[in-house]
């Protein structure tokens, strides 16, 4: 019988459910930040990551981050988020969806991370043009999350 999701005992669908809901609530509380941070648009994009000081009638004056902040947010998110889809890829593998949607599922978020975090490491060079790649792989990547989440559960508890 081939090891799924929906075959596992109640507690270890408990166990993987109680973690999928925490991690939405930490990845849904960065999306927030997403908005609060005016980072949904590319001239939003652009200000929070190289600053809006040489721009008249600002109502909230930013400054381009240093070298140290773009590695310590590139290096921080690539790490933690790679971890994330890790754990997300493993658990579509137990699933019996189709290859293809599984198969793009699992590597596009990898994909997206490195175009999203790699794309702000480029902005910061002042490549402007990444804002655009950073909003499309970041959109991606965002759906990619919550497409698999809602196939994982809905595996876990399917009759």
């Amino acid at each position: 019988m081939k090891s799924t999701l929906s075959n596992l005992s109640k507690d270890v669908k408990l166990l993987i459910s109680t973690f999928l809901i925490v991690l939405t609530i930490g990845f849904f509380s960065g999306t927030k930040f997403l908005f609060y941070s005016n980072t949904t648009t590319p001239i939003g994009i652009e200000e929070h990551y190289n600053g809006n000081e040489f721009s008249d009638n600002q109502e909230v004056m930013k400054f381009k981050k240093s070298e140290k902040e773009i590695l310590n947010i590139v290096h921080s998110h690539i790490l933690s988020m790679s971890l994330i889809f890790l754990v997300i890829g493993y658990f579509l593998t137990k699933t019996d969806i189709s290859n293809p949607l599984k198969n793009f599922l699992i590597v596009e978020p990898f994909v997206s991370i490195v175009l999203t975090f790699g794309g702000i490491y480029m902005l910061w060079l002042e490549i402007s043009w990444f804002t655009y790649v950073i909003m499309i792989s970041g959109i991606l990547l965002h759906v990619c999350y919550f497409l698999a989440v809602f196939l994982i559960f809905k595996e876990l508890y399917k009759k």
